[in-house]
């Protein structure tokens, strides 16, 4: 299999029942407020040969808001970064500004790890 092979997103190949109805099993998922999320920032060197990452988990919400929501951190940081699997991740030890910026912005952040 290649990388680029599309994972089948209904789950099903054909039916031959002609009363079927399909019914999408995936729910979208709703952002929650800033004031409701629960934030933890991690300072990670795991798996990226010594080089120090800011962690942002915990974030529950839409791929477009934990995208902007990685948008606004990587600019105000300067910084680059990326989003995926629901966590953010910001280049360098940028813990207390990413903090900082989170809890101006009215996300409930606190510190998690070393």
């Amino acid at each position: 299999m290649g990388k680029n092979k599309k994972p089948d997103d209904f789950g099903f190949v054909f039916s031959t029942n002609p009363n079927f109805q399909f019914q999408n099993e995936h729910e979208e998922a709703t952002t929650l407020e800033p004031q409701q999320q629960q934030l933890k920032v991690w300072i990670d060197r795991k798996k990226r040969k010594g080089k120090e990452v800011t962690l942002i988990t915990g974030f529950i919400g839409t791929e477009e808001a934990l995208k902007a929501l990685g948008k606004f951190l990587k600019t105000k940081c300067g910084v680059g970064g990326s989003t995926k699997d629901g966590e953010i991740i910001i280049q360098g030890n940028k813990r207390d500004k990413v903090i900082e910026l989170l809890l101006k912005e009215g996300y409930k952040a606190k510190k998690a790890g070393g």
